[in-house]
């Protein structure tokens, strides 16, 4: 069933020392290929029972290997930083970079198996985090990562063994722990909950490796061999690995409608704009101030739009009714080399606010359906899976508590040109408008359908898209800040209600 070096097999003393230097320096040499060519990253989780030589195959590798292109994440009880964000932000941001290898000493696995053993999670939220973890490894794959899954495996015999030797030698005995003896006493939950993780996460691009853990020296050569193999073979690879992801349903209906079918006459006048604007900034004020907001929520807000649609605007206002202390503004540009490096989301995981804060984005992640989509900076295949990726993701981000609110914010094609026209005759306003607009505005229809096509896919239940009719600035301006209002004080009725 899974994939697994073969059981119980051993290797003597001496033709461990004639191996060893042979593979140290097949590694050496096939990580700096890894280091030079910056294709991907090689992520190698290490699970397995107490005892079984996890800590000691780490250290090996350090030694093989050179330690300077590795970076081992080992995670233990989750900070109160980890806790007030999703369960998976602390390995989202510890993911290594293209060119760089990176150990997990503990990984996206350990909790949903020790929640499982301890009886605070039920089988079936345990698979639903699984299913999560799942697409999230073929999100990996599928942005290039090389994913070695190692579980160490010990019989129970082997186990209580194992210990008392550690415990013995004063060089090792600091590893065992009163913990350790613990968990002894519920290997047998362990093998069941263990078997059931890794047959439901065994899948074709991330498969698990079994590793007998008794013999010293075969488990070595055999991480150190597999590893080397694994590498070898994606290097030799001439296109990236991908996992194949259903395209999004077609409809038969024309989603050009979503936008064409808005009232871009829609308008306020100055005095009802002012009166409307102070009452939904104060509201917003009091919601984000609000005990069951501070305590539970945090608040995503991703602003998209037209070019000179108004997003700037729109955000200072919504940003006027908070503390400045209680939000951050995130403008996205063209990604840097360091974000290049990592899966495209990587660069939004890492500015999630935490319970009680507030993040706004000025462009977003969306930007995969849209600008790169239209201009080609990636393949069809990317954009297409990044549909589901992005729902996932969004998903993630209210089970922990966010409240999600995304905006389009449109204009019609004639009043953008008016707005471009107005930018470059306003001398405090040139920095607006750029080449770059322009060439965008050629492209209209292809935005216009590319825009469609997101809305309709990933304007979901719990993060839907609020299309904001925004020809008039002012009426754009207070339906941004009503639906933040709603959308807020939606999320503390529920918890009012306690459902």
């Amino acid at each position: 069933m899974f994939e697994s070096a073969e059981l119980g097999h051993k290797i003597d003393k001496d033709t461990f020392k004639i191996e060893v230097p042979k593979l140290r320096a097949e590694l050496l040499d096939v990580q700096d290929d890894v280091l030079q060519k910056k294709e991907f990253p090689v992520v190698i989780l290490i699970s397995g029972v107490d005892g079984s030589g996890k800590g000691e195959t780490i250290n090996l590798l350090y030694s093989w290997m050179d330690p300077r292109h590795i970076s081992t994440l080992a995670f233990s009880a989750p900070s109160d930083e980890e806790r007030s964000r999703p369960y998976m932000w602390r390995y989202w941001r510890a993911l290594p970079p293209k060119g760089k290898v990176g150990i997990f000493a503990g990984s996206w696995y350990s909790h949903p198996i020790a929640d499982r053993i301890a009886g605070n999670m039920r089988r079936l939220e345990m698979d639903q985090q699984l299913d999560d973890i799942n697409r999230f490894e073929a999100m990996l794959v599928n942005e290039g990562a090389l994913v070695l899954k190692f579980w160490f495996h010990l019989s129970k015999e082997g186990q209580k063994t194992r210990l008392k030797a550690l415990e013995k030698d004063p060089r090792t005995a600091w590893r065992v722990t009163k913990q350790s003896y613990e968990r002894l006493k519920t290997y047998d939950k362990l093998q069941e909950v263990a078997g059931h993780v890794l047959r439901v996460s065994n899948t074709a691009h991330a498969p698990w490796i079994i590793i007998e853990g008794t013999d010293d020296e075969y488990r070595s050569l055999t991480v150190g061999r597999i590893v080397l193999d694994a590498m070898r073979k994606r290097l030799a690879q001439q296109q990236r690995p991908q996992v194949p992801v259903a395209p999004p349903l077609v409809h038969a209906i024309d989603q050009k409608n979503v936008l064409n079918e808005l009232d871009l006459t829609q308008h306020l006048a100055k005095k009802d704009y002012e009166r409307e604007l102070a009452k939904y900034q104060g509201r917003l004020s009091e919601l984000v101030r609000d005990p069951r907001f501070t305590e539970n929520h945090s608040l995503v807000l991703v602003f998209e739009g037209s070019d000179a649609a108004g997003k700037g605007g729109s955000i200072r206002r919504v940003g006027g009714a908070m503390d400045a202390r209680q939000y951050q503004i995130v403008p996205i540009a063209a990604p840097t080399e360091e974000e290049r490096a990592q899966p495209y989301l990587w660069r939004f995981w890492r500015h999630m606010p935490r319970t009680g804060r507030a993040t706004i984005f000025d462009r977003s992640w969306y930007g995969r359906v849209l600008v790169e989509r239209v201009e080609g900076f990636c393949a069809e295949a990317d954009w297409l899976r990044a549909y589901a990726e992005i729902n996932d993701f969004e998903h993630q981000l209210v089970a922990a508590g966010a409240v999600v609110v995304k905006f389009w914010l449109q204009i019609s094609a004639d009043e953008q040109l008016r707005r471009f026209k107005e930018r470059e005759d306003t001398e405090f306003k040139r920095f607006k408008i750029t080449d770059e607009d322009w060439r965008n505005r050629e492209k209209w229809d292809e935005y216009v359908s590319a825009v469609c096509d997101m809305v309709d896919r990933t304007s979901t239940g719990l993060a839907p898209w609020t299309l904001v009719e925004a020809n008039d600035k002012n009426f754009a301006r207070v339906k941004v800040l009503k639906t933040v209002c709603d959308r807020l004080e939606a999320a503390l009725k529920i918890d009012s209600n306690g459902k």
